[in-house]
């Protein structure tokens, strides 16, 4: 019995250690010892010669948008300040429904240049259903996804559309920042687990191929775009039906946008939750497209960064079980040890959890355990929600 709850112990701490650091050290140490041949295997393009304006090809930039009033002002001035040729930049805005006069804010800029279009949905359908129309009007060879408050560099198309040189990529990554001025404990932990979120993925460019896009700013060939269910995730989906047709993606450090962070914990659990659950039910439906003999090194990857996190909390109460009945074992320091610290880790996220409640702030030592767990959570509700049959295809969101 003993024996059996060892395993399970090492096991479930394994499973919950490996995804944050033992595959990133694997990856790294495979790109260290074996590189990919590319000029955009390390995921920076700062050093990286630029073609000239009449070798790039045509970009169409759809913005997903939904009562974003507050905000679409200032991303359509932000796409006519980008430093593209004008005669190759188009942008469609796609309003999702919008009721807050999003639309009539966008007419006006559509009156003024040539390049803007307006493509209203009469009624919410949500985002991959809004760019399943939006799609096959789009003119430019490179079709790039952006959201309506995500701002980008002024050179970041520049830099989205250069690996398309290569003929295997067939998306590009950008890096979707958060604003500097955030301050509150949510935008913290989440600006510290993007910043380890990039660097992964700059690992996983130069071991084969980013593991899916980001809403915020990414980039395919318009050719390889394939419709989408209203339920998908566009960002997770589209790049994974990508891989499966023989292409891979590209993670650029170097095209950057920014946006606010979540303002609530509760916000960002149910962004989670509603992310986890489209994302499990987009893997259960298109794992058919993989094999282990083709496909070794995404899968691989896709298992080891969004599969396995998914369950990692379900994987944390196991270790802490079998901890708990070790410890009480004669000779049993270690497990005491380690059961001690698995049981910390739970009461500074209740700590957090408790400091949210009572409006106060967290210090860093409460607030990353807590968001691990808050995340971890929401993840395995989300993935039982797709169970249940539930599914998340629109939602409105808090700015």
């Amino acid at each position: 019995m003993v024996t059996v709850l060892e395993c399970l112990f090492w096991i479930a701490s394994f499973v919950v250690v490996y995804p944050y650091v033992g595959y990133p050290l694997v990856l790294a140490a495979s790109n260290r010892f074996f590189p990919t041949k590319s000029d955009w295997a390390n995921g920076l393009t700062n050093n990286v010669e630029l073609r000239s304006a009449d070798e790039m090809p045509s970009v169409t930039l759809i913005v997903s948008a939904f009562n974003e009033a507050a905000v679409i002002r200032e991303k359509l001035v932000n796409a006519q300040s980008l430093d593209y040729p004008e005669d190759l930049l188009e942008v469609i805005v796609v309003s999702d429904g919008s009721t807050d006069g999003t639309d009539e804010i966008v007419e006006e800029y559509v009156a003024n240049d040539s390049r803007i279009r307006l493509l209203r949905l009469e009624s919410q359908s949500g985002k991959s259903a809004g760019l399943n129309e939006a799609v096959p009007l789009a003119t430019g060879e490179i079709v790039v996804f952006s959201d309506a408050n995500a701002m980008y560099e002024y050179d970041a198309l520049l830099r989205l559309v250069e690996p398309f040189s290569e003929g295997k990529v067939g998306y590009t990554v950008g890096s979707a920042l958060y604003q500097e001025d955030a301050t509150e404990a949510v935008n913290d932990s989440e600006g510290l687990y993007w910043k380890y979120e990039l660097w992964i993925k700059r690992l996983e460019s130069a071991f084969f191929s980013v593991v899916g896009g980001d809403g915020a700013i990414y980039a395919i060939r318009r050719e390889l775009f394939q419709p989408l269910d209203p339920i998908d995730i566009s960002d997770f989906v589209n790049p994974i039906q990508i891989v499966a047709a023989g292409y891979r993606g590209v993670f650029l450090s170097g095209a950057r946008s920014y946006e606010g962070g979540t303002e609530e914990f509760s916000d960002e659990f149910r962004r989670k939750r509603r992310i986890v659950n489209r994302s499990w039910g987009a893997v259960r439906r298109h794992i058919g497209l993989f094999s282990i003999k083709r496909h070794p090194r995404f899968l691989f990857m896709l298992i080891s960064h969004k599969v396995i996190r998914w369950w990692s909390v379900a994987f944390v109460v196991l270790a802490l079980i079998a901890g708990l009945v070790l410890a009480l074992q004669p000779e049993s320091g270690l497990y005491q040890l380690l059961t001690f610290g698995i049981a910390g880790s739970v009461l500074l996220a209740l700590v957090g959890w408790r400091l949210e409640k009572l409006g106060q702030a967290m210090p860093r030592l409460v607030y990353l355990p807590y968001y691990f767990y808050l995340v971890g959570i929401a993840s395995l509700m989300g993935i039982a929600d797709n169970f249940k049959g539930r599914s998340y295809a629109t939602w409105t969101h808090h700015r």
